[in-house]
């Protein structure tokens, strides 16, 4: 199926359960917001800023860059290209490089001391499955900023993979996620609002999100 046709799919599927969470505050937490964004600027242009190598600095997302690029160079028609497309609304949240460390060293029982090393690992699990956590990473559909993440604690966003995400606010202020594992430690928010301004949003979250119960 043509790149487009799925990601129009995908997006139709999951409007209302984004749409969901954008609703879901009081009126009050609305009053004066900012007008609908209209940037088209793709989420993967914003990773590519960055360069494709890799570096010392384990709170950017190199890995989830790297990740992107190879299942669209294994799987070119792959729903992960909706992230190239900027004029498609939707919300990443993007594990930080540190965020996959942890992920490899819970799978794999090694501690690592390079991003290279990370993403061997990752990426050692297979091109399907690599891509089916990156699609469990995003929610299409609509533009979800902090503020409107942050009035929605106990909504459910349906990701395009098919999955389902939990937002849960701690103290009125922070935003975590949890997904299907729940022996899993919550992702916390730690930079929130990547891209805003354009229809296309993402936030970097501390853990990588797992569909499953591991």
């Amino acid at each position: 199926m043509h790149v487009r046709r799925v990601v129009a799919a995908l997006a139709t599927a999951t409007l209302a359960g984004a749409l969901t969470l954008v609703g879901a505050g009081s009126a009050s937490a609305h009053e004066g917001s900012a007008p609908a964004p209209t940037g088209t600027r793709s989420l993967a242009a914003v990773l590519a800023q960055d360069g494709s190598g890799f570096d010392r600095n384990w709170n950017d997302f190199d890995i989830v860059d790297n990740a992107v690029q190879a299942v669209l160079a294994a799987k070119p028609s792959s729903p992960v290209a909706v992230l190239a497309d900027g004029s498609v609304p939707l919300t990443a949240f993007l594990p930080t490089d540190a965020a996959f460390r942890r992920l490899a060293t819970d799978l794999t029982h090694q501690q690592y001391t390079s991003e290279s090393a990370v993403f061997a690992a990752v990426a050692s699990l297979g091109i399907d499955t690599v891509e089916a956590v990156l699609l469990y990473h995003v929610v299409p559909g609509a533009t979800i900023d902090y503020r409107a993440a942050r009035a929605a604690d106990g909504a459910e966003l349906t990701t395009a993979s098919g999955g389902t995400l939990t937002v849960d606010v701690r103290w009125h202020r922070w935003v975590t996620l949890v997904d299907a594992d729940p022996n899993d430690a919550n992702a916390w928010v730690v930079r929130p609002n990547i891209n805003k301004g354009n229809v296309q949003i993402a936030h970097g979250i501390s853990q990588v999100l797992r569909p499953v119960d591991l």
